[in-house]
């Protein structure tokens, strides 16, 4: 766990990452784990790469939205079980305790990231993957596609890297008791039922479809969505009450935007508003 990360350099559109693909396209980031060869899993210079490259996200406004899918036909197969899970029967409760906090970071500069997150998942969403998965805003599923939080299978707690506060709040408390205690691969078609995705597309057509969503998401107001994804994740802890005062304060501050303006001039004159993000 000693190397260093690759440090993620700005503007994005230039950055070339050493442990994942990187296109922006149209104001939108296209992130794609790439070892196909072994199903796109994640190692220790992986995840601190990821992380760094979310948090360094906020500090660029020409990236409205992300796209994150793996290579090869498959999202990703969790943590590497010869690079990761095989180094940490060696370590002791210091180094262990290091690596799964720096695990959560990851999902940590996801949720903190003002940009919405699509996940474009295809084949196998495991383990880490499938904390990846959640973590994202939006999931669209090829067919076929499948998702398990499979750590009880190694010996581990379901509690991995917030899915037990998370996975809950999408799919509700059963089923991700359900997904958590037995580490059963959850199914497409169960994972749109439930609400983990937003719709099941062909696998020829996934990553496309979420690439359309996020620039559909970036063609809007940019800080009235930051705003929503703050709030959606704020909400989690508030009452219904403060929830609401708090959504005043933030509605308040999207109306003080140059966009809310363009906005009612647009709808006043019959045409659709062309955002600026300002």
């Amino acid at each position: 766990m000693s190397k260093p990360a690759n440090p993620v350099t700005l503007p994005l559109i230039d950055y070339s990452p050493k442990h994942f693909l990187l296109a922006v396209v149209d104001r939108v980031a296209t992130v794609t784990l790439n070892r196909p060869e072994r199903k796109n899993p994640l190692t220790f210079e992986s995840y601190r790469e990821l992380t760094d490259f979310f948090r360094a996200c906020a500090m660029d406004d020409e990236v409205k939205t992300i796209v994150v899918t793996g290579a090869g036909g498959n999202f990703s197969s969790g943590g590497d079980v010869f690079e990761i899970i095989g180094p940490l029967i060696q370590m002791d409760t210091k180094g262990l305790t290091a690596f799964t906090r720096m695990t959560g970071d990851l999902v940590k500069a996801m949720r903190a990231c003002p940009q919405p997150i699509v996940a474009a998942i295809e084949g196998i969403c495991a383990g880490a993957g499938a904390i990846v998965a959640m973590a994202s805003d939006l999931r669209l599923a090829a067919t076929g596609a499948k998702v398990a939080f499979l750590f009880n299978k190694v010996g581990l707690a379901g509690c991995d890297m917030g899915a037990c506060a998370i996975l809950p709040r999408i799919i509700g408390q059963s089923r991700a008791s359900e997904l958590l205690y037995t580490g059963r691969f959850m199914t497409a078609e169960e994972g749109e039922r439930w609400g983990f995705f937003s719709r099941i597309v062909t696998p020829d057509a996934v990553l496309s479809q979420a690439q359309l969503m996020a620039k559909q998401i970036s063609d809007g107001p940019t800080f009235a969505n930051t705003m929503t994804k703050r709030m959606l994740a704020m909400e989690w802890a508030m009452s219904v009450e403060e929830a609401i005062e708090a959504e005043a304060v933030a509605q308040a501050l999207c109306m003080t935007t140059e966009d809310f303006g363009r906005a009612f001039e647009a709808f006043s004159n019959k045409r659709t508003p062309v955002f600026e993000g300002n």
